[in-house]
């Protein structure tokens, strides 16, 4: 007998990848890999769902590829170092946990020399050049398959299918989408795709369960959190999931991203991410402290552009370890406690403590007192700096403003 050909299905547990496992075993006649690539947003409940689940579907194998650490390793640590919020507004979640998901599956499909790799993602999103992308440049020569969005089946027909195949499971179409991970949650559908609204209470997932105001401690050392409350952290992905219990209580974090897509049309997408926010907050106010100027200036330049390199697919780029080389650099002298002051849906500043406070210095205080300059040497200064100034408005008086 022919040797069934082997695919690695990048499986969720939702009705597209189900409906692939099950497709290509019973119609194509595949020999399925299911492989679920964690990056933190699956229970072990889920988890266990999901392995259960594709048997039944027909898969020969079941893995999960827990790729939490090592998302957090090589990127979300450096997206906290460069403070990414794209657009100012959203912590890009999902885009940077795909790209490892597919890295994890890519490596996987090679161990076990895998023909073809599958994944569920439509022709309409950013999420397919995600994938595709990371497989061609990691599995050369190994096939990609995308069934939905090749046969551009509609969720009816997936369903179908597979009750008539004697699969039966809960894919009942729900007013909103939504992608859980560490990193925050996406929400799709419903109101966001009107521009005119915004989101009801009952879309989120996270409701407020406290009202009196709360001070929350965020450490940090060499720019990376260490500390929550006090208490020290070895697990960096545990301090964040600390942080996140804590802001969620207050539902802190909620906003809608309106932005540009990789495909080239504009996207709109809700989101709460407590534990993104209160950090990247926590981690710029501190800088604010700690480094010069300068530093700060070049550091949001390159972070503008490691987050968009992030979204758009070219985590791979030779260029991103240079760029993480100098967001890595800058943090040497970033330590120090931020306290913040959390109220449901909100949250401010208020202080912080560290041993590179710049503010803290032998020469002046602001506003205050100088003492490395007399009022002779301030005048001289402020003499010197209006000579460019005051040479052009000489030449040019009827220019004044």
């Amino acid at each position: 007998m022919e040797k069934k050909k082997k695919v690695v299905v990048a499986f969720s547990g939702g009705l597209d990848t189900s409906y692939n496992v099950m497709y290509l075993t019973r119609e194509m006649g595949y020999e399925v890999y299911a492989a679920c690539a964690n990056t933190g947003g699956f229970s072990e409940e889920q988890l266990k769902q999901n392995e259960e689940n594709a048997y039944k579907l027909g898969a020969v194998k079941y893995v999960t590829l827990d790729v939490t650490k090592e998302y957090y390793d090589k990127s979300l640590r450096y997206m906290v170092y460069g403070n990414v919020l794209r657009n100012n507004c959203y912590p890009i979640s999902v885009s940077s946990e795909r790209i490892f998901q597919a890295m994890a599956i890519a490596r996987y499909a090679k161990e076990i020399g895998a023909d073809a790799i599958a994944h569920g993602s439509t022709g309409a999103g950013n999420d397919q050049i995600r994938f595709d992308m990371t497989f061609l440049v990691l599995a050369p020569g190994v096939e990609i398959i995308t069934l939905t969005r090749d046969r551009n089946l509609s969720r009816q027909e997936e369903v179908d299918y597979l009750n008539a195949n004697g699969y039966f499971a809960d894919f009942t179409k729900l007013k909103y989408s939504y992608n859980v991970g560490i990193w925050g949650t996406s929400i799709c559908g419903g109101e966001i795709l009107d521009s005119i609204q915004g989101l009801p209470e009952s879309a989120y997932l996270k409701h407020p369960t406290k009202q009196e105001p709360e001070i929350l401690s965020i450490g940090f050392k060499k720019g990376e959190i260490c500390s929550v409350n006090g208490v020290e952290y070895e697990d960096k992905i545990a301090a964040i999931q600390k942080v996140e219990e804590i802001g969620a209580a207050y539902a802190i974090g909620r906003d809608c991203h309106v932005g540009d897509t990789i495909i080239g049309i504009k996207g709109r997408v809700g989101f709460e991410a407590a534990a993104p926010m209160l950090i990247i907050a926590a981690h710029r106010f501190l800088e604010k402290y700690t480094l010069s100027k300068w530093q700060q200036y070049w550091k949001d330049q390159i972070s503008n552009w490691y987050g968009m390199f992030l979204h758009e697919s070219q985590y791979l780029e030779p260029v991103m370890p240079d760029m993480e080389a100098m967001l890595e650099s800058s943090q040497r002298n970033v330590n120090g406690v931020v306290t913040l002051e959390l109220r449901p849906y909100t949250f401010q500043t208020v202080g912080c403590d560290s041993p590179d406070d710049l503010v803290k210095n032998k020469l002046g205080e602001y506003g205050e007192t100088a003492k490395a300059w007399s009022s002779e040497d301030a005048k001289g200064f402020i003499k010197v700096t209006s000579t460019a100034l005051r040479a052009y408005y000489l030449a040019h008086p009827e220019e004044e403003r």
